[in-house]
């Protein structure tokens, strides 16, 4: 749920589901329209049906087998069968093996990949994301001492980024490891023109956009309890041409069924 999205606003959604949901069985049986609407402007709703198609895989592949031993896990404990489900990249994946089942393994986001270029590499920002940020991570938990926790060292990095070492305003006063900060011992360097060009680049708009479109129609269509006109639909953005191409997107992407009266959620 906190992919692209800020925690404060998954926090309370997120509650809501697990209070709803709390197994993977659960949320297997649940229709996707009542998903689509929990899910609610968090975003990026394929990621909601990719969810449930995780949930369905879990639940065909080992329900079953934890069901009969009691006190036994539903969710895999192995890097290439989470990967093998629906949905799980690698970050998730990693994240389940580090934060729930304790294995000492790399779990690299956006503020991991910058304390990382700024700390180790000496650079002020971090470079769009690569499959070698996992192995460069990696290589420092397998490099901590015996006494440090693999998931608190993980932990510690991903908050260092989120509060201390961000992404306009680092507060490097407070920060534990200034002392052999690359970027600091370069005598903190400005960053390039050209790096804040890249910067710039991938900060990506919304308003106007198909995205933005695709949104007010979901909205619309999770706030209806029965099927939504497409002459309702026509009311909801100016621009005719985009407006269908974000409809067809949404009936491509599975998010929207045409039934003969109007449009709705998938059932």
């Amino acid at each position: 749920m906190s992919q692209q999205t800020p925690v404060a606003r998954v926090q309370p959604i997120w509650q809501q589901w697990m209070d709803r949901w709390p197994t993977p069985q659960d949320f297997a049986a649940a229709s996707r329209a009542d998903i689509l609407r929990a899910w609610g402007s968090l975003g990026y709703p394929r990621r909601a049906l990719r969810l449930h198609e995780c949930a369905q895989e879990i639940t065909a592949r080992y329900g079953a087998e934890s069901n009969a031993r009691e006190g036994s896990e539903p969710v895999p404990e192995d890097l290439a069968e989470l990967l093998a489900l629906p949905g799980i990249g690698d970050y998730t994946a990693r994240a389940v093996l580090c934060f729930h089942y304790d294995h000492n393994v790399a779990v690299v986001d956006t503020n991991v990949r910058r304390v990382y270029a700024r700390a180790v590499s000496g650079n002020y920002l971090q470079s769009p994301a690569r499959a070698s940020d996992l192995r460069k991570q990696q290589a420092l938990v397998d490099a901590a001492p015996d006494d440090v926790h693999g998931p608190t060292f993980s932990v510690a990095m991903m908050e260092l980024g989120a509060l201390v070492c961000t992404a306009s305003s680092p507060d490097c006063g407070h920060c534990p490891i200034q002392a052999s900060c690359a970027w600091q011992l370069a005598g903190a360097p400005a960053p390039s023109e050209q790096e804040l060009a890249q910067a710039k680049k991938r900060v990506q708009k919304f308003a106007g956009t198909d995205r933005q479109v695709r949104g007010i129609i979901m909205k619309a269509l999770r706030e209806s309890d029965s099927p939504v006109t497409k002459g309702t639909i026509d009311l909801l953005w100016p621009d005719a041409a985009q407006r269908d191409r974000a409809l067809l997107g949404l009936l491509e992407d599975g998010l929207v069924e045409q039934l003969d009266i109007g449009f709705a959620l998938p059932a």
